[in-house]
């Protein structure tokens, strides 16, 4: 499970720094000051649960149950509020109306949000260290 994770954090990475120079470079001229800024908040959110998950692999004291879950909540958190973000974005410029589906994007940051709360909660449960 752990190395699940730290590759797939490490492909978000590699992935988000990706679309920040896409977004930096590519994008400028075809969107609005408006939509990159947008943009750049679905980067940053998805290098933020990128390095999440790098921690959480490499975390010993997590139990395998804890690990699972934060996981497929930060992937299902990530895929629902940056891509749903990035999508409209660049609505203009595509055939898709990313509007329809733009109710994805709090549901991707509830995800997120529960991924921290479990790992909060596995926090408390850790016996304190008598030494």
């Amino acid at each position: 499970m752990n190395k699940k994770i730290l590759i797939t954090g490490c492909i978000f990475g590699v992935i988000a720094i990706g679309l920040g120079a896409f977004g930096a470079h590519s994008l400028k001229s075809l969107i609005s000051s408006e939509s990159q800024q947008t943009f750049e908040t679905g980067v940053r959110y998805q290098m933020y649960h990128a390095l999440f998950l790098l921690f959480i692999g490499s975390f010993t004291a997590l139990n395998k149950k804890a690990k699972q879950a934060i996981f497929y909540l930060v992937i299902f958190g990530v895929l629902c509020f940056s891509g749903s973000i990035y999508g409209l974005a660049t609505n203009d410029l595509s055939g898709f109306d990313f509007k329809h589906i733009g109710f994805i994007t709090p549901i991707g940051g509830l995800l997120l949000i529960t991924a921290w709360m479990v790992l909060l909660i596995n926090f408390f449960k850790i016996k304190a260290d008598k030494s």
